[in-house]
């Protein structure tokens, strides 16, 4: 399993997303909208109704935020 979590900077639930899968051993790919190469507009082509990060994807099937990814993995047991 590939996860893509979209984040930025100074985002608690951003956080808890990337150690939640490093947990559960799933390799993730952070696109950054605050500091490195990803924009806000990449985010949005990605996910057009994107109000909030994090925005995470798993096997290239959108999740969405960390309340999502929770429900995800406590549903998929």
């Amino acid at each position: 399993m590939k996860a893509v979590v979209w984040s930025r900077d100074h985002c608690p639930y951003c956080v808890s997303a990337k150690k939640l899968l490093e947990i559960k051993g799933i390799e993730y790919e952070e696109r950054n909208i605050s500091s490195g190469q990803w924009t806000r507009e990449q985010l949005l082509e990605a996910v057009p109704n994107a109000r909030t990060v994090p925005q995470i994807f798993l096997d290239d099937q959108l999740i969405g935020g960390y309340d999502r990814l929770q429900e995800h993995f406590k549903n998929n047991e």
